[in-house]
């Protein structure tokens, strides 16, 4: 239960108010959260305490996270919508 009340929590955080990042996070968080290995859920929960404006430069490639786990979550998110 703590699992699923956790989960909710996170899908509830990655709702941001701004329309990129929620296009961006919640499906995210809805469809490779899941699935992804623990660190990179340990990642995502990191990504979320983020700023708005920090998550919003990162994710239109404008720069980059100086904390290399942050960097690596970000760049998962981008590959789900930008793959090559």
């Amino acid at each position: 239960m703590t699992d699923d009340r956790e989960y909710k929590r996170l899908v509830w955080h990655s709702r941001r108010g701004m329309l990129e990042l929620d296009l961006l996070l919640v499906p995210f968080v809805k469809e490779a959260y899941p699935s992804l290995p623990e660190a990179d859920q340990a990642r995502y929960r990191s990504l979320i305490e983020c700023e708005d404006n920090d998550l919003f430069a990162w994710f239109m490639q404008r720069s980059r996270p100086e904390d290399p786990d942050l960097a690596r979550i970000v760049d998962l998110i981008l590959q789900r919508v930008q793959p090559d």
